[in-house]
């Protein structure tokens, strides 16, 4: 690829690429303007695409140039094996050796280890050794190209796991990330552009969430070993992540202040830092969940640290848990399967169909903004508060019937009026009244 560059010297344009491993620059008398912008990076483009298809021919492009003698003598390289050398891109010699991308691939593993969390490195390395090395380890890193990489995502796409399945959407694309994210950083050291570019990831299926009724939770909570009604409840009224609840101690328990801090999560048996800053954060307790902690309190020894504990006194696993207590419970009470962290969706559906302040929410479980509650949980609101348009109704017929002078419609005030909270239909009134103050001061 040819690149296009400025003399600081003359402020003139010049060529900046590569070929036969050479790095060509051929000046222009064409001061850096967007028209002469315009007019070299269609000349760049040519050069490019001849590149690329082995065909360069440099003494054609450039007659009065040096370059072009030297590059007038035959090659034994075959045009397949010239235009691949010259998809390099343009890599200055400046840079030093290019390594092979399984080289650099160690070095950026090793520079980005100590700002991931452990578990995050371990899938990290698996992915790398599993995926990504085996089929890039050798290549040079300016001789991969974006036709390299659709390849290798549709190879991805043949995979098969122990069950038969392909690779989900999702999979693929966590398999596409680091490799992204490392030729990236690659491209900024090595000056090259990364074949990543116009690549997006998989589109992936809406989420389809089966959160449960109350009618349901309060079902589940009744039928449940007396033992696990208070981690049930607590996960169902909550919404904490399971990691959030499986690592929970009582240390983070404030019983004074009716909080529970959420500071750490278990991953893979590890305890670590909360998935995000957002996702550290204090849970007030309902009466239902305090309830629950106290006779938790009584269930565990007072030398157990963790809030929830198997026998062994190790917290929960979750393995266990689904397989013996969760779709046994479920089968028993005749509710269809599905994952445990299903009861963090039924916290949120919960919370948002009994009228609680979306961003208060999105606090509550741990999400920095309320996008993710509205893409998610959207179509499970109305079924569980008023939205059909009454609400606006009435606060546009109370307005009628306080403005000064405008007959309410007959039948419709009362009802109206019962729809608005006390602080609602006083901000109401204040508003109005200000309103009708300004209106009569302008003579209207």
């Amino acid at each position: 690829m040819a690149n296009i560059r400025t003399r600081r010297e003359t402020g003139c344009l010049f060529l900046d690429f590569r070929y036969r491993g050479v790095r060509c620059r051929e000046q222009t008398a064409l001061q850096d303007t967007p028209a002469n912008r315009r007019t070299l990076e269609s000349l760049a483009n040519r050069i490019k695409r001849e590149l690329a298809k082995g065909t360069f021919d440099y003494a054609l492009f450039f007659p009065d140039s040096p370059r072009a003698a030297q590059f007038a003598a035959p090659q034994t390289a075959s045009p397949r094996s010239e235009a691949r050398a010259d998809s390099s891109t343009s890599l200055p010699a400046s840079t030093g050796p290019v390594p092979t991308f399984g080289e650099f691939a160690e070095t950026w593993f090793d520079e980005n280890k100590p700002r991931w969390r452990d578990t995050h490195a371990e899938t990290i390395r698996g992915t790398l050794d599993q995926h990504i090395l085996p089929a890039f380890r050798a290549r040079q890193l300016g001789e991969i190209t974006r036709a390299d990489l659709l390849a290798f995502r549709g190879e991805l796409g043949k995979l098969a796991k122990k069950n038969g399945d392909t690779l989900s959407p999702s999979r693929i694309n966590h398999i596409m990330t680091p490799l992204r994210m490392l030729l990236a950083e690659a491209s900024e050291r090595y000056e090259f552009v990364t074949p990543f570019r116009n690549i997006k990831p998989l589109r992936l299926p809406k989420l389809d969430i089966q959160p449960f009724s109350l009618e349901e939770v309060h079902r589940i909570l009744d039928t449940v070993r007396k033992d696990w009604q208070p981690y049930l409840a607590v996960r169902f009224f909550t919404g904490m992540r399971t990691g959030e609840v499986n690592g929970l101690e009582w240390k983070h328990i404030d019983f004074d202040q009716d909080l529970i801090l959420v500071r750490q999560t278990i991953v893979k048996g590890k305890l670590e830092n909360t998935k995000t800053d957002g996702s550290m954060r204090d849970i007030p307790m309902v009466p239902a969940i305090r309830a629950a902690l106290l006779e938790q309190r009584k269930l565990v020894p007072e030398d157990c640290p963790w809030v929830f504990a198997q026998r062994n006194g190790e917290p929960i696993s979750l393995v266990n848990f689904t397989n013996r207590i969760w779709h046994p419970l479920l089968r028993h009470v005749g509710l269809t399967r599905r994952r445990p962290y299903q009861t963090r969706h039924t916290a949120a559906t919960l919370m948002l169909g009994s009228g609680e302040n979306p961003e208060w929410v999105a606090r509550m479980l741990g999400h920095a903004n309320t996008e993710m509650l509205f893409r998610v949980y959207s179509r499970y609101v109305p079924n569980l508060t008023r939205n059909d348009g009454r609400a606006f109704t009435g606060l546009v017929s109370a307005g009628a019937a306080i403005r000064p002078g405008t007959p309410a419609p007959e039948g419709t005030l009362p009802a109206s009026l019962t729809m608005l909270s006390r602080p609602q239909l006083e901000a109401l009134v204040r508003s109005l009244s200000g309103q009708s103050k300004e209106d009569h001061s302008h003579g209207d």
